[in-house]
């Protein structure tokens, strides 16, 4: 589509070119990259995407976890399995026709599990949604005879032993190890 037919909402013309737009990079950094690397990975990110001309706005720092599922990729002369990864964003603004520049570094990044490259709407990037603070909050359901509670509970260090009470059937308490 040229921007002579392009919808209002995409072309945001200004005095002197096109408006930066606000997007979002996720991506997946190979766990087999050192942790102590992993920063040096996501600070050269970071560092492409200035050079192609974007402003950084936003950013959450790249933390290892386990993989919903399994995903294959071919390095090295072969196919090789990973189920966790360090999983981190960075949100900035940009031209459009930069932004090809970006998605071919990119594509040719070998420490790069995978990427994604998301367009921002105002809202998301008034909201931004924080990945690792999220999945630090527990939640527990008490189901009661009546109505179900949820409560949060704050992260545990990872070495303590977590108890919780789980509400039986007819009432009865049962303390699991978690």
């Amino acid at each position: 589509m040229d921007e002579s037919n392009m919808p209002a909402a995409e072309a945001e013309v200004v005095e002197g070119g096109i408006e930066p737009v606000a997007y979002e990079l996720a991506f997946h950094v190979l766990p087999t990259v050192a942790e102590g690397e992993v920063a040096t990975v996501v600070a050269g990110l970071i560092s492409e995407l200035t050079r192609a001309g974007a402003t950084i706005f936003d950013q959450e720092a790249a933390e290892r976890f386990d993989l919903a599922y399994e995903i294959e990729k071919y390095l090295e002369g072969r196919h090789r399995h990973f189920k966790s990864a360090y999983f981190g964003w960075v949100r900035f603004r940009l031209t459009p026709a930069a932004l090809e520049g970006v998605a071919e570094y990119l594509g040719a990044h070998k420490e790069l599990l995978r990427y994604l490259l998301v367009r921002l709407t105002k809202e998301e990037e008034a909201r931004p949604f924080r990945f690792h603070e999220s999945l630090a909050v527990k939640r527990v359901t008490t189901i009661g005879s009546e109505e179900e509670v949820v409560e949060v509970i704050p992260e545990v260090a990872a070495t303590e032993v977590v108890e919780e009470v789980v509400v039986a059937e007819r009432g009865e308490e049962v303390k699991e190890s978690v």
